[in-house]
This record gives C-alpha cells, structure tokens and sequence, in this order.
C-alpha cells in the first residue's frame, strides 16, 4: 500500500477492516458461502458481514470503506478481481454541520492559550483538515505573500490556501513565545508532530467553556470556512481550489448547508397578517 502511495490513516484503516472481517469469519458462518469469491477463507461472506455491520450501526461510509478495503486485498494480495462480487450501500447524503460567525467567535475568545488560539485560528481561515494543520512546518507559511502550502494532502496532493491577517497575527505570537524546531506545531517529545487526537480534544473542551451545545466537531471548522465563503459570494471553483476537492461536487454540498439566499425569501407566515 506504501508502494501504492496509500496514506499512513489510508493503510491503517484498511489493515483494521480486513483484521476484523477474517475475526468475525472465525466464529461465523453465513450458510451461503458459494455467491461470494472472498468468503472461502474466513468463512463468511463479504455481504453477511456487510450487513452485520449495518446492524451494529455502523454508518454507511464505514462499510463502504470495509468493503474496498476487502476489495483491495482481494485483488492485490490474493491477486483475483471480485469487484462484481461486493453489492455497496447507498451512500448516506448528510449535511455538515456549520458554526454561524457568531459562534466561531465565540469559540475563539474562549482560547487564552497562544499555541491553540494560532491552531483553531488556521483550521478556520484556510480551511484546513486536521491532519493537515498538525504536519504543518515553519517554512510551509509565507507570512509575507498570506499564504500556506498543504503538502501532500488527502489525494497526496499539494494545494496552496488562505493565511488571514488575524490568523498570521495568532502564528506569529505563538512562534515569538518560544516555539522552536521544524514542525509549527510538535508534539510533547518535540521530534514528532502534535497528534490529530489532541487537537480533536483541545476542540471539544474549547466547545464546551464557549457554551456551544450544538453536534459540531473540530472538522466543523472546515466546512463553516467554505460555507462562510460561499455565503460571501466566493466563486465555488475557488472554494474548490481552497478545499483541495478533487471533484466539484464534493464543494457543492456547501450551497445546500450556505443560507445565504433562504434568508432573503419570506415565510408565508410573516404576511397573512397573523399578530404574535
């Protein structure tokens, strides 16, 4: 998978689906054994253990992931294509969950700590992913241009994005109160990274003192960035660019989530002349 160019979370997550699909083989027996190329060696097929998975709860972009994980191995490790053979399950189409301006203020006032204020700050402005901001280095900033570049994004491609005022401001005091060494943000030994865990953590307890009660999580970050934008007029194609989207309809999502233009458009409540 390394050879591949699959990334570290890429491999760990595949080695795991098909870790647990040969365990739960192990113990289970579909009874219809002979639909399914994959099913001979541990003993259930990919469909039982599909829709066990449903049953336990799991979203459908877990299993759909379970099952190119099994897919992948099929093909390359055993070296037979049985991509006929997988029967996927729809995709669910859920909006993500925005912060109004209002809210992400909020949150930011409630950080004090200039590591983590400069942290929140990027994930923000530039719409980073977490695992972007964490492996992010000293020199991957232009503070002269405003500008960042994301090396080796999700798809293993680079993209440059947004560095605000506000968030160069929230950098540089950070860097001027001591931080030091390659990484912008290491970790606790200084040689590794800071973990996407931590930064998932500091999210939910910022959330928490900011009273926010709202399911957001610190990926909410990202999408309130592109939705802000969109709602500000941003072209969609530059969001595009900005998010690292390989396709345009990934960003598109964004203009059902913007209420922009649903703002503008009166109930008709408001004008049957009901009084409150």
């Amino acid at each position: 998978m390394k050879l591949r160019g699959c990334s570290p979370k890429t491999i760990r997550a595949y080695t795991g689906h098909v870790r647990r699909f040969f365990q739960k083989g192990e113990n289970v027996r579909d009874g219809e054994t002979s639909h399914d190329p994959v099913e001979d060696s541990p003993g259930i097929s990919v469909r039982a253990y599909s829709l066990q998975l449903l049953e336990e709860g799991k979203s459908h972009s877990f299993v759909n992931q379970a099952i190119s994980a099994l897919k992948f191995y099929r093909k390359n490790i055993e070296g037979e294509d049985a991509a006929s053979a997988y029967v996927r399950p729809k995709k669910e189409h859920k909006l993500p969950n925005v912060l109004s301006t209002g809210e992400v203020v909020q949150l930011l006032r409630s950080v004090s700590n200039e590591k983590h204020r400069a942290i929140l700050c990027l994930l923000y402005s530039a719409g980073l992913r977490v695992s972007e901001v964490v492996r992010l280095r000293l020199r991957d900033l232009d503070l002269e241009r405003r500008t960042i570049t994301v090396r080796q994004g999700k798809g293993r491609k680079d993209r440059i994005t947004l560095l605000s005022d506000i968030a160069r401001g929230a950098v540089e005091r950070y860097v001027g109160s001591g931080q030091s060494g390659d990484w912008l943000f290491p970790g606790q030994d200084g040689r590794r990274h800071l973990t996407e865990r931590s930064v998932q953590k500091l999210f939910e307890q910022v959330r928490s003192r900011a009273g926010i009660r709202k399911p957001v999580s610190v990926h909410s970050l990202r999408h309130s960035f592109a939705t802000h934008l969109l709602e500000n007029g941003t072209d969609l194609r530059y969001i595009q660019e900005l998010l690292g989207h390989q396709s345009s309809r990934t960003t598109e999502r964004y203009t059902h989530v913007s209420t922009r233009d649903v703002r503008r458009i009166r109930s008709p409540l408001d004008g049957i002349g009901l009084e409150e």
